[in-house]
């Protein structure tokens, strides 16, 4: 029985080329061609709207999604203008972790570990900030350091848009947290912990 040369091309069949030209067809279909729509660029004049502004101001009162402040101890550190030296959120460990986990990632270049102002970048030369355990800093109101971390003081800029608002705060309760562990009384520890403290002191 002879087989078929498998070097000479079989003839496309009617059906499979009618299958192509129907597949070109249904492709070509699907392009909208929706970048040939009429549009404006940023701040491109209009002839479409009276005031001649192609972007549209916003409707009075319009207060983007999460960003109502109705309380001005939590949004701006302060109440009456005066800096709150109290937490305004709820004091809990999942806060603290949190603002461990924030102050390592964006306090700690700078401010170190443990906030004594001798992070990685100062100690390639850039400008020191202040140590957290100085009496002036340790005496400043929890409110401070919110503050400084939405508007930024002397060599530090703003980190309001890299730190969220509660994230800041959970950050101001961490850096209490430091300051409390390099000055904690004695009376703080358990009775059982107290004589081996005493013991590295001598």
């Amino acid at each position: 029985m002879s087989r078929p040369d498998r070097g000479t091309a079989r003839p496309v069949r009617p059906l499979r080329w009618a299958s192509l030209v129907l597949g070109a067809l249904l492709v070509s279909a699907c392009q909208q061609q929706m970048a040939d729509q009429p549009r404006v660029q940023p701040l491109q004049k209009s002839t479409f709207f009276g005031d001649e502004r192609s972007a549209r101001p916003l409707p009075p009162g319009t207060v983007a999604r999460g960003e109502l402040r109705l309380d001005d101890a939590l949004s701006t550190g302060k109440s009456s203008g005066v800096l709150v030296d109290t937490l305004p959120i709820p004091l809990t460990l999942a806060l603290l972790d949190r603002g461990q986990e924030r102050f390592d990632i964006f306090c700690s270049p700078c401010h170190g570990r443990v906030g004594n102002g001798d992070g990685m970048i100062v100690r390639r030369g850039f400008r020191p900030p202040p140590s957290y355990h100085i009496d002036r800093l340790r005496q400043a109101p929890i409110g401070h350091f919110f503050d400084v971390m939405t508007n930024g003081f002397g060599a530090m800029p703003s980190y309001a848009a890299q730190v969220p608002l509660y994230d800041r705060w959970a950050i101001a309760a961490y850096i209490r947290a430091l300051q409390l562990s390099q000055h904690a009384p004695l009376a703080y520890l358990p009775p059982a912990e107290r004589p081996r403290l005493l013991g590295e002191r001598q």
